[in-house]
């Protein structure tokens, strides 16, 4: 029952956000959407913060175990970069409720907030650097700083996507954000390959 009411709560304050913003939910709006008590909700947060943190690390962790999937699904560093991508862009179109919390609204949403972001984004780096170990030699792979450079440049299309209410048309960029995470690791031949590859794809689809 207990694992119930704080589910409620999480999936709550990620709609109230959506809804309101960040800045101008409530608890009161919390426990309306949730519909449970104040007094339940204090049983399980001290303030929306902690509920919006709480929610945040439910959902990101939903993402990463996503987009860990399909990065080992292969050994392939363009597959990898695909599916990972495809992986993503598909979450957050179908919960774009998601979407808002995860890449809008948690920049507004205080420093603890942002650092666990800059955390998820780390992650995301991470499998990109792995990605490329595995397969490129040393000597052939850019700047480490060139997956940051990478994920956020991808995070900020994204957020503009999402602000102009195109949550849905997300796995549209699948060919051009996969070209750019590809071109500095494979080169301009790999990555026009794999665009045009996806092109065709979506076409047919």
């Amino acid at each position: 029952m207990l694992d119930n009411q704080r589910q409620r709560i999480l999936t709550a304050v990620s709609e109230a956000v959506s809804d309101i913003g960040y800045a101008a939910m409530t608890v009161e709006d919390i426990i309306r959407a949730a519909g449970v008590s104040r007094r339940t909700f204090y049983e399980h947060f001290k303030s929306k913060e902690e509920s919006f943190l709480a929610s945040y690390e439910d959902i990101s962790k939903q993402l990463m175990e996503a987009i860990t999937g399909a990065f080992n699904r292969s050994d392939s560093f363009v597959t990898r970069v695909e599916d990972c991508m495809g992986a993503f862009l598909t979450l957050l179109a179908a919960e774009p409720a998601y979407a808002n919390m995860c890449i809008v609204e948690v920049l507004v949403a205080g420093p603890a907030a942002l650092e666990r972001r800059n955390a998820v984004m780390r992650e995301f780096a991470e499998l990109i650097e792995k990605g490329a170990a595995e397969e490129l030699p040393k000597p052939a792979r850019p700047p480490a700083l060139t997956s940051e450079t990478l994920v956020g440049g991808v995070h900020e299309v994204i957020y503009s996507r999402i602000l102009r209410g195109e949550t849905a048309k997300l796995p549209t960029l699948l060919p051009d954000l996969t070209f750019s995470v590809v071109l500095p690791y494979m080169g301009r031949d790999v990555a026009t390959a794999e665009y045009k590859k996806l092109k065709r794809r979506k076409k047919r689809a």
